[in-house]
């Protein structure tokens, strides 16, 4: 069946200096999400943004921000970050010791699920919450950096998570390494969401970066 793809950039490459135009750039560039990267310097080895940036650039856009807490614990956070302006709260697997608690939290606060699978974590961990899922994002990276080597094992992993989701409405996403050359690859295998930092912020052509990592994603299908 013919999946619509959707591009979601990675304000982690954008320049920080200028987040708010970065974003309308992206906006006006023909972007479908913005995907705003949390990281904590514990459960990842990197700091990043707190709340006060999803809500800083909230007006910039009425794109879907796509917020992924690569933190631990998430759960004190989340009615902070769907405050903040969330479409969607993306938790980890391994940072959640109470997954579908979370969950069920996410979705009562008025905003789209999803769980995120490092690249070392088997698809069962999202067996048992499918019900409660608006979205799974499998990391192509070691999560905590931008500018990593896309890791194409992780194709086998998006295709048994493809066959799980079945006819439910999620959304599968890919973060890591995704560019004009791998984007075929994740879609060919099942992913419908691709997120994309420097190969869309790398040369300031957001428009044309976004347009070809599209086509590409859109010609394995």
């Amino acid at each position: 069946m013919a999946r619509d793809i959707l591009i979601a950039p990675s304000i982690l490459s954008a320049d920080f200096a200028k987040l708010g135009e970065e974003v309308r750039a992206i906006d006006e560039g023909g972007c479908d999400w913005v995907h705003v990267d949390v990281m904590d310097g514990h459960f990842v080895p990197n700091l990043t943004f707190g709340p006060c940036v999803v809500e800083a650039i909230r007006p910039h856009t009425k794109k879907v921000l796509d917020v992924h807490l690569m933190i631990d614990p998430a759960a004190p956070y989340l009615e902070t970050f769907a405050k903040a302006g969330s479409d969607i709260i993306t938790v980890h697997a391994e940072a959640d010791k109470h997954l579908d608690r979370s969950l069920q939290v996410i979705k009562g606060l008025g905003k789209k699920a999803g769980v995120s699978l490092n690249p070392g974590t088997h698809e069962s961990a999202v067996e048992h919450v499918l019900d409660k899922l608006d979205l799974i994002l499998v990391m192509t990276v070691n999560p905590g950096f931008g500018g990593q080597q896309f890791i194409e094992a992780q194709c086998e992993k998006i295709a048994r998570l493809r066959a799980m989701i079945g006819d439910r409405p999620i959304h599968l996403e890919v973060d890591g390494g995704v560019n004009p050359e791998t984007a075929p690859l994740v879609t060919k295998a099942g992913a419908d969401v691709l997120v994309a930092g420097s190969a869309v912020f790398g040369n300031g052509e957001y428009a044309g970066n976004i347009a070809a990592i599209r086509a590409s994603a859109e010609s394995a299908l």
